[in-house]
């Protein structure tokens, strides 16, 4: 800043620095938003391998029912956590064992699908997310840019 004829130059300039390091910083902020998205998002991942090790505990705990006294009574204790395998192992005639491998085969690959479909709809939500980022704030910056007083 300088002092001229009494009057200090300078002081507006000083403001428009420190407001376009405000609105820098802010745009930064949008993209780490899009980050931490990006990083809850590895939680949810996540969720279709553990409830596909759920269900082949599930399956395994059937295996050991189905050799035990009082069978049917443990067998239909297991039926919520076998969710849709239960119509598969519980229903019909069959040896229980081949029923479950039968099952054990589907369940893996319908999670597996599930979790390929989940990928992808959290590579879109991304990129969504990443996109009206950087849009938001370019825009937010544009107007900064036009707000200024220019020298």
């Amino acid at each position: 800043m300088a002092m001229q004829g009494g009057v200090l130059q300078g002081g507006a300039t000083q403001r428009n620095e420190r407001a376009g390091g405000a609105w820098t910083g802010f745009l930064v902020m949008a993209f780490v938003v899009v980050g931490l998205m990006g990083g809850i998002a590895t939680f949810a991942a996540q969720i279709p391998f553990e409830r596909a090790l759920a269900r082949n505990a599930a399956l395994d705990e059937v295996l050991q029912a189905a050799g035990s006294p009082n069978a049917a009574a443990k067998l239909a204790t297991l039926r919520p956590a076998l969710g849709d395998s239960a119509q598969h192992v519980l229903g019909g005639a069959g040896d229980m064992a081949t029923k479950v491998a039968t099952e054990r085969a589907r369940m893996w690959m319908a999670f597996g699908e599930d979790a390929r479909d989940t990928g992808v709809r959290l590579r879109l939500v991304l990129a969504i997310f990443t996109v009206a980022g950087a849009a938001f704030g370019a825009a937010v910056l544009g107007i900064v840019r036009r707000s200024a007083p220019t020298n």
